[in-house]
């Protein structure tokens, strides 16, 4: 018997379009003293149910996919990055 794949799951989806996208301050994450064509960037957004969830994007691609965390997500993902999770392998 095989596995079938499983689908990907936005657990968001209750929350997004509620998300005011529009009024977000978008930050860019840039190495200091460099300023690139294409950088990630995300922003602080409050939510009516008294969260502030984070909201992230490619500054290239300002109405492409972006991404939400809760803001227990959001701390484990910079923990990670701090930590050299994602960091290229050479």
């Amino acid at each position: 018997m095989s596995e079938q794949p499983s689908q990907p799951v936005d657990d968001k989806a209750h929350i997004r379009h509620e998300l005011d996208l529009g009024k977000a301050e978008w930050i860019r994450a840039e190495p200091e003293g460099e300023t690139l064509e294409d950088a990630v960037e995300y922003a602080f957004v409050p939510h009516t149910d008294g969260v502030t969830y984070v909201a992230m994007r490619q500054s290239s691609k300002p109405d492409g996919v972006i991404l939400v965390f809760t803001p227990s997500e959001w701390d484990a993902f910079v923990k990670g990055v701090k930590d050299g999770e994602f960091d290229e392998p050479w």
